[in-house]
């Protein structure tokens, strides 16, 4: 093993070490070894950046619209240009391949930050107006604050950019920590960004769930933004609650995938697969709980399983794979415990074990046979296990799918069109895509209900979430 990488969190336009020098190993997931240390953040480094992002607020919420989307372009420009090295760096925290990390993140990064770079220039509100005699009325649009920003591990590079691109359009300023199984990518942005932002603007602070409550519970915020779990939403809501801070949460997901008996099986399980098992199933729109007529049940499965028995996990730098390792120790021993603890009446038709001694590699995974009250099919796996479930009709279809409890995601498989409409308006889900699974576009906003959280990502509607609306009143009278 060679010299260990020393990671550092970006405060106020520099890197430092942690103030009390403590630090946390990193490991490369397709190895199981470390690779490098990251601060392990506590108060007097929290208090430093929210400091950082407080003094830099008022000069950064002046800027003009064009001054924030010009700086916005300027961080897409650079992300094109050292993207090798993001997709190295992303690599190597991740173990996820380097081909795919290339073609199916780098581009909607940069796609994401150039939209937001756009919105900053779009804000709309209601027309003033005299809404009382003698009296006109304006709306005005304002950045809230200081963000404090935690990110997922899933898609470090990614969620630090739905994190930071809106909030910094919008005019606000940012405390983001990175997952402390995947600091190292987001630090690299901060270098990246360091040339471009005024000191303040963008911080990075590297720590572990101590760290993040108390960037949470840090009075300076005015809004708190985390992806992950739902018991870390609770734990966030919870705590922002104290100071009536805002709150901003994308948490986990079961996503539904209906499919009836009119559709194209060997079109749905290819790509039903590849939204299962891309970045190994740790995504929370993923497909991993299939709903299947009982007509085609069986053929579908089959050809699942062959699908699955097909696909290949492996090293990074193996171009012939889909997916690489789960993201750390803990989380293997998560998916491989929901595999163990499958009831009697539930069959592991493909997979169902780890893959190799080396690295949280685990197998293309199908499950048949469960019931809605299963724990495979209630709770969120993170991992690339697809469960199979067979429905009789409709009106079934859309229990069992609405029938957990989360609401990120959902997708329909049908060539009926009233049908598509009517699973559409009827599913309890943030998004719902019919014939297809997993596709995002910055234009649309990505975001659940129920225990999957609030608020949005991406979009116009993203933007708004990190603005607040003043009204203010005129006398026409001098």
């Amino acid at each position: 093993m060679g010299e260990l990488r020393i990671l550092r969190n970006h405060i106020n336009g520099e890197f430092r070490d942690a103030a009390d020098g403590r630090t946390t190993d990193v490991v490369n997931p397709a190895t199981g070894e470390v690779y490098a240390t990251a601060p392990l953040s506590a108060a007097a480094d929290v208090d430093a950046a929210m400091a950082a992002a407080a003094a830099a607020f008022p000069a950064w919420r002046d800027t003009t619209p064009s001054e924030r989307q010009r700086a916005l372009l300027k961080i897409a420009d650079a992300f094109e240009a050292r993207a090798d090295e993001l997709v190295a760096v992303e690599s190597e925290n991740t173990g996820k391949p380097i081909g795919l990390t290339a073609s199916e993140e780098i581009p909607p990064m940069v796609d994401q930050i150039r939209f937001f770079a756009g919105a900053a220039r779009m804000l709309e509100g209601r027309s003033a107006g005299e809404y009382m005699e003698g009296m006109t009325s304006i709306v005005r649009r304002e950045p809230v604050g200081v963000c404090a920003q935690v990110a997922p591990w899933n898609y470090p590079m990614m969620m630090a950019v739905w994190k930071f691109a809106p909030a910094i359009a919008a005019g606000n300023t940012v405390v983001l920590k990175p997952s402390d199984t995947t600091p190292a990518s987001t630090v690299l942005i901060a270098e990246i960004i360091a040339g471009i932002l005024p000191e303040g603007v963008f911080n990075v602070v590297c720590g572990d769930r101590e760290t993040g409550r108390l960037m949470v519970e840090h009075p300076t915020p005015a809004m708190a933004s985390i992806t992950g779990s739902v018991r870390a939403g609770i734990q966030v809501a919870g705590s922002a609650a104290k100071d009536v801070k805002r709150v901003h949460l994308e948490l986990g997901g079961k996503a539904p995938v209906v499919v009836f008996q009119d559709t194209d099986i060997a079109k749905a399980v290819e790509d039903i697969a590849v939204a299962g098992y891309f970045n190994a199933g740790q995504d929370c729109t993923a497909a991993t709980r299939v709903l299947v007529h009982e007509s085609i049940h069986d053929e579908f499965v089959a050809q699942l399983a062959k699908t699955a028995a097909d696909t290949k996990t492996g090293a990074p730098d193996d171009e012939d794979v889909l997916y690489g390792p789960l993201n750390n120790a803990n989380q293997l021993a998560q998916v491989a415990g929901y595999i163990e603890r499958l009831p009697a009446h539930a069959k592991v038709v493909a997979g169902g074990h780890r893959v190799g001694e080396k690295g949280y590699f685990y197998a293309p995974t199908v499950v048949s046979g469960l019931r809605q009250d299963d724990e495979i099919i209630q709770n969120e796996v993170f991992g690339p296990v697809i469960t199979v479930q067979s429905f009789s009709d409709e009106d079934q279809a859309v229990e069992w799918a609405n029938g957990v409890e989360y609401a990120l995601a959902s997708s329909v498989w049908t060539k009926d069109h009233a049908r598509a409409m009517r699973m559409s308006k009827r599913l309890d889900f943030g998004c719902v895509w019919i014939n297809t699974h997993i596709p995002l576009v910055a234009e649309m906003p990505h975001g659940g209900f129920k225990k999957s959280g609030y608020g949005k990502d991406l979009s116009a509607y993203g933007f708004e979430d990190y603005t607040r609306v003043k009204h203010v009143m005129t006398s026409l009278d001098g």
